[in-house]
This record gives structure tokens, sequence and C-alpha cells, in this order.
């Protein structure tokens, strides 16, 4: 390991640490990739860790036996692939933003003759494009309460017709399609959205102005609708009632932390008003360098492309590497940008509000769940499993076979779950079709804690062997009902399930608070699996009793699905091709029939 020390190239690129049994441990970057590596080692009197590493990293290059590294054109193409590959992979001493994601944005564009509001993730082309937001929350309500409240074109659609549409009838719309108002009218009417975009406060008194007149005339549901999005609307803004008198844009970061969690505090400010905001957290085991924190919220953020990107970002704590985010955010994002922290007036105030909220996020937290604590000593996990995802299959006799992932994070996150169809026949080929979809994806969402598996000790090796082959690091277990002979007991009280970890198999008691905290998950995958498998087996059956009833049988109908995969093939197929397969009177009859 010396030599291979000794022979690093000095030019940008990103390095990869390993333990003795080839374990991912960390992932970082490094402007000269020789300089930074041996930094982290002192070669005499003995080969040892550096002297001036923090405790966390120390540990790290203790358990360190081996290294690769990629090499890059420049410091931020190493940051970029850092940031990817932390996702992908996640290394055991790297940091991870668990719950970040894309944040929506307003625009309409100017260029168009009578031009409507739409929300967008990602860029609009246009040159009269205009934008608004992020908005953390509430951008749908925002939308809608729009085109409840302004007689703009409603549908897309509705200028492609020359008439006027129901839309003018109730009163929503002033049908430019017939020409009845001009550019310039209509113009006035979206300068008056763009002012309530800008101002909350106007479109919350508009929207309390419907609600009242809703409820005079005793239209209470109506009333209810329009009171919970104003709830929605003003939840989606900041609480600070800072205005900077200027129209600034600026993005704030700020982060507070303990030893065992971090939280950090984003907020938009779009000229010169707080527009929204929004929290990530961090969950780790061993205190980490706060500007690490910065670094992996920072970059994750603009590495999504926001749609409005400021000259100015504030951050409440200066760090490491400040120039680094710079250079990337500049060649990444096209925009030359100032990372600084604000010692005085209006700017300072914003800061310092941010971070006040992120203490009281973390005074409030209650995911810090003691038993997730027990199940890390119960099961010897190398870390606090904050973020779960659970797996299951479901199908009858073979037919409908699907796969459902679901996720905890504190609590189940619905938005995250997701359902596979799957091919394979038995249940080992099923869970590890299942479990590579899911590995395949790890590039647009993180790999979590732990792994739960619905089944035995065979199908968690299979879990373990799938992420080895990836060099992906997480912990797996596995829960089964116990059998006596062939008869499973599936009374919750007697349900006496098994659950496989990678040292031993417990059997835990049933009033266990551990065992029914990892039953819980599983019946949850188990319900969401279940759900969707009765409805793509109603939807197949509603295939085949069509083909039936068109005179078509079983056996035919297994022929054309092995040969054409799917009944929307089938239909879609030439009726040459459906004659190779089946007799020349049903194949027209589906030819004919589709």
């Amino acid at each position: 390991m010396i030599d291979k020390l000794k022979s690093l190239p000095t030019c940008a690129g990103i390095y990869k640490y390993f333990d003795k049994k080839g374990k991912l441990l960390y992932i970082g970057k490094a402007k000269n990739l020789k300089n930074r590596v041996k930094s982290y080692f002192r070669f005499t009197p003995s080969f040892a860790p550096a002297n001036n590493l923090s405790p966390r990293i120390s540990k790290m290059v203790n358990e360190v036996k081996n290294f690769e590294y990629i090499v890059v054109d420049n410091e931020s193409d190493a940051l970029i692939l850092e940031n990817s590959l932390i996702k992908q992979l996640k290394p055991k001493y790297n940091i991870l933003l668990r719950d970040d994601k894309t944040y929506p944005y307003i625009y309409i564009d100017m260029g168009e003759p009578f031009p409507r509001f739409e929300i967008t993730r990602k860029v609009v082309q246009g040159r009269g494009v205009k934008y608004f937001g992020p908005y953390s929350s509430g951008a749908r309500e925002i939308l809608d309460s729009l085109y409840e409240l302004f007689k703009l074109v409603q549908k897309k659609s509705c200028l492609n017709g020359k008439k006027a549409c129901l839309f003018h009838q109730i009163d929503k719309c002033l049908a430019p399609c017939e020409g009845r108002i001009d550019r310039d009218y209509y113009l006035a009417i979206v300068k008056e959205v763009m002012a309530c975009l800008k101002n909350k406060n106007l479109l919350l008194a508009k929207l309390n102005e419907k609600m009242l007149i809703e409820s005079e005339k005793l239209l209470f549901e109506e009333a209810m609708k329009s009171r919970d999005k104003i709830i929605k609307i003003k939840n989606s803004f900041d609480s600070s009632t800072i205005d900077l008198l200027s129209n600034e844009n600026l993005d704030i970061f700020a982060v507070a932390s303990t030893k065992t969690r971090a939280v950090g505090i984003k907020i938009f400010v779009r000229e010169g008003r707080v527009v929204s905001s929004s929290h990530s957290w961090f969950k780790f085991d061993e205190l980490v360098e706060i500007g690490e924190i910065y670094k992996r919220l920072i970059v994750e953020y603009y590495l999504k492309n926001p749609l409005i990107i400021p000259k100015s970002i504030l951050i409440y704590e200066k760090f490491g590497e400040i120039d680094e985010i710079k250079e990337m955010i500049g060649v990444h994002c096209g925009v030359k940008v100032r990372i600084y922290q604000p010692q005085r007036g209006k700017k300072k105030q914003l800061i310092d509000v941010s971070y006040r909220n992120a203490m009281e996020l973390l005074k409030s937290d209650k995911s810090d769940n003691l038993i997730l604590v027990e199940l890390k000593e119960l099961f010897k996990l190398s870390a606090t499993p904050y973020n779960i995802e659970i797996f299951d299959n479901s199908h009858i006799q073979g037919e409908a076979i699907v796969g459902a992932m679901v996720k905890w994070d504190g609590e189940f996150l619905k938005h995250f779950y997701r359902h596979y169809h799957l091919e394979a026949r038995d249940e080992y080929g099923q869970m590890g079709e299942l479990l590579q979809k899911r590995v395949e994806s790890f590039d647009k969402n993180p790999p979590p804690d732990l792994w739960v598996i619905d089944g035995g000790e065979t199908l968690r090796r299979l879990a373990v062997s799938i992420l080895d082959e990836q060099k992906v690091f997480i912990d797996v277990i596995a829960i089964s009902k116990d059998r006596e002979g062939k008869v499973i007991k599936r009374s919750k009280i007697k349900a006496n399930d098994k659950i496989y970890s990678k040292y031993t198999e417990f059997k835990l008691l049933n009033s266990d608070k551990r065992l029914q905290f990892i039953q819980k998950l599983r019946d949850e995958a188990h319900r969401f699996a279940i759900s969707f498998h009765r409805k793509m087996k109603l939807k197949k059956d509603k295939e085949i009793g069509l083909l039936k009833f068109r005179g078509i049988g079983e056996a035919k109908i297994k022929r054309l699905i092995d040969a054409f995969g799917t009944f929307e093939a089938i239909y879609d197929a030439p009726l040459d091709d459906l004659k190779e397969i089946i007799d020349k009177k049903s194949a027209e009859i589906i030819f004919l029939k589709s």
C-alpha cells in the first residue's frame, strides 16, 4: 500500500478507501490526489494515521487496507463525482443527506400570446420564461388558487379551439380564443397574478375573501376547501417577517447539530422576500465535522439544477472547501456566485433566524427513537437504522407476480414506496430480481441504513451477495414466520416470527417491542405488495375475460402471451403476426375487434 501511495498521480480525482474485507469505508475528492491521499498517513517512525486527523477520520484510517482512485479533468468534476458516488455506494464514514429533493417552481412563458402559469421542476426553454419559487410545499395549492381567483386561460387545450368553452360559460375565462379580449387586457390580469406570487399576503387576502363569500352562501364544502388551501399556502412560506427592502435573490443555509444528528435549513429569498423554506436531516453515529454537513447540503441542492440561482449564498458558519463549491456551481450551473457569512444588517438577521429555526427543529425532533438504538445493539448493526427499506413479493399460483418496497424514516414515507413487475417464477428468483432493480436505482434514490427482507436466511444471504457485487454496504436482516410442519402460524398472538441477522437467528417473545417494530415494517410491505398484486390480477382477469368472451380459449391466450408478452402487444399486433401464433379465425377475431 505504501508503494501505491507513492505512485499516485498529481491530478484531480476521487479516492475510495476499503477495509480488509473489501468493504467501502470512505469516498473523497482531491485537487491533487497524491498530496490529498498521503495527507491521511504518516510514514515515520511507522506507517500510521496522521496526527492532525479528527477522531472519526483517524478511526477510519486505522481500518484502511486498500484504496482505489478515479482521475478527472478538474476539481469541480471531482466534487460532482464524489457526491454521486456517495449517494450510490453509501460508504460507512461519509455522511449522507437523507431527504433532499428537487423543488417545484411556478413559471410563465411571456413569449406566448395568452400565457398560462404552470408548475415545473426543470428548465423550460424560452426567452420570455419567468420563474416564481422555489416552493418547498404548497405549489399545487397556489397554482389552483390562482386559476380559481383570476380569469386566466384555464387549460392548454383551450386556445386550440376557436369557440368559447365551458370555462367561459361558468365565468372562469374571458374567451381569448374567440377574440373577446385582446392580449394587453389579458396581460394586465397576468401582472396582477404575478403580484400575488411575489407577495403571499395579497394571495391569502383574496382567498380569505373567497372563503367568506362561500360561507355566506352556505357553500360550506367549498369554504372548507378554500380554508385548507389557505393553511397549506401559509405553511409553504417561511414564518419570518424579514423584508430586505430590495429586489435581491438569496439562498440561505444554516446547520445545527448534536453528536448523533444534524438538520440543515434552506431559506429562499426572491426579490427581497422570503418565499419558502425547507429542512433536511442528517443522521450519524459519530461526531462529524460541521463543514462536511454544509458541503453535502449545498452541493446536493445545486446539483439538482435549481431554476433560479442567486449571485449570493449566505451561510451561518464558515467552513472549508467554499472555493471548490463556488467553482462547481460555476462550472455545473453556469453562474458565478459568492458564498459568505454576513456580519451585520438584515442579512445577518436572516442567517440568525435560519439557525434559530434549525435549533428548534433539533429540540422537537422525535426521530431519535430508542428502539432504533436497541435494534442496532441487538442485531450488531454497523449504524443506527434511521432509514429502513422493506421488501416483499406477492403472487397467486405464479400469476401477476409483483414486488414491493416501502420506506421508513421516523414514519412510513409513502412517496418513496415502489412496486415492480417481476418475471422470475420462484421466490428466490423474484426477491433477487426485486433487489437488483432497487440497487440499479441507487443513483436516483440513495441506499438506506437497513434492508428488511420478508423471508428466511437464504433470502437474507441473497440480499447481501447482491450488495457485495455492487460494493455497497447495507445492513440486512430477514423476518419469516415460524413453521410447524407445513402450517404457518398466522395468528398475531402466536406468530412466532424468526429474525435472521448476520450473526445469529433470533426468536423473540411476541411481547418484545423490537420484534413488534420489525413486524410492523414487514406487514406494511406485505400490505403494499398485496394491494398492487390484486390490482394487477384484476386487470389481467378482465383482459382474459375479454378474450374469452370473444371466443379465444385459455390455451390460445397462453400462446399469445408467450409470444407477445402483454395484452397490449396482442391488441396492437398485425394480423399476419397473430396468424403465426393461432388459427386464422381466432386471429381475425382479435384483430378486427381490437
